[in-house]
């Protein structure tokens, strides 16, 4: 039962995080920026929030340090919207790496395919 409710706070997270990003935070640093995931702890006192963007590793850290520095207003902003939950989660900001990995093993496999055929 708790685990749906963490499932389901997670998922509304995502999507309010999603749409606060996109219309509220204006930071240069922060680019075309998609949330991937959210991790809440058990207690819901800690978010992680998985975010993956366009460019190279340099625009990754400046879009992240850009999330982290807005933070607390993307927290403040939570509270007006989530107003049914108790206590709104302090937010961690990580890059989501599993889009890269993926096409990473989706290339290897790739090469895999065409390499010369030993028979």
């Amino acid at each position: 039962m708790l685990g749906r409710r963490v499932d389901r706070i997670e998922e509304q997270l995502r999507i309010e995080i999603s749409e606060i990003i996109e219309l509220e935070i204006h930071d240069p640093r922060v680019g075309l920026t998609t949330v991937t995931a959210v991790k809440v702890s058990p207690d819901l006192r800690h978010a992680r929030i998985f975010v993956s963007t366009l460019g190279n590793e340099e625009e990754h850290k400046k879009t992240i340090q850009g999330l982290r520095s807005a933070a607390g207003y993307i927290r403040r902003s939570l509270s007006k919207r989530l107003h049914h939950l108790k206590r709104i989660p302090e937010l961690m900001f990580d890059y989501d790496e599993s889009v890269e990995q993926g096409l990473r093993i989706e290339k290897l496999l790739d090469d895999i395919k065409s390499g010369p055929e030993s028979t």
